[in-house]
């Protein structure tokens, strides 16, 4: 044998794998990008299709409570029917607006409700939690499930009382989030965020408050 055909034979031996082995991690980046591009394309369709109704205000018993719902989109519902576990998180606070300077902060609640469905056995679960109290419960079907937990009703943000003369407006915000995916789409989903969408909505304007 050649010096020359020894040479080839060498170059050939160890050339070859690691060539094939820079394929191997170049697909795998491929996949990565395409699968992250994807949940981005994802992510921003998901405001179009996704709406926030109200929200309704009503002062009553010297309280600003607000009333809300949220409206989703098919393919939400349809991965939720499918076993894959959501979560919606609902920020509702009271602003008061300033003609010079940034809207003020004044007061807020925050709710996050998790939805939970079983395509086999059909049972379908939800929780509610405030920060202070914790609920659970269990629903007979998808469509009594859903209207729960879309729904915040008579929230309590702020006593009119503590309010001093201004002009305010209540800004709804709504985060939507996977919590749990199924055994076997979790191994084809692992690049995805489990951030979903992220919209938010602000009341009119209004007066209110006693206090100078």
């Amino acid at each position: 044998m050649t010096m020359s055909s020894l040479a080839l034979q060498i170059t050939r031996t160890y050339v070859r794998p690691r060539r094939n082995a820079c394929m191997s991690i170049l697909r795998i980046f491929c996949a990565i990008l395409y699968f992250f591009a994807a949940s981005l394309d994802q992510e921003v369709s998901w405001a179009g299709d996704i709406q926030i109704n109200g929200p309704e205000l009503k002062f009553e018993d010297n309280q600003i409570r607000v009333t809300t719902s949220l409206a989703l989109n098919e393919k939400w519902l349809e991965e939720l029917r499918n076993g894959v576990t959501k979560e919606l998180k609902f920020t509702i606070d009271l602003f008061r607006v300033w003609k010079m300077w940034p809207d003020e902060f004044v007061s807020g609640r925050s709710i996050t409700r998790t939805l939970k469905g079983d395509p086999v056995t059909l049972e379908y679960r939800a929780s509610s939690n405030d920060g202070t109290t914790i609920i659970q419960k269990k629903f007979k079907s998808f469509e009594s499930m859903i209207q729960w937990a879309l729904l915040i009703e008579d929230l309590k943000i702020a006593n009119i009382g503590d309010l001093e003369k201004s002009t305010y407006f209540v800004r709804v915000n709504v985060e939507s989030k996977i919590r749990k995916l199924p055994p076997v789409i979790g191994y084809f989903m692992i690049f995805l965020p489990e951030n979903e969408f992220n919209i938010q909505k602000d009341s009119p304007r209004f007066s209110a408050g006693i206090r100078k």
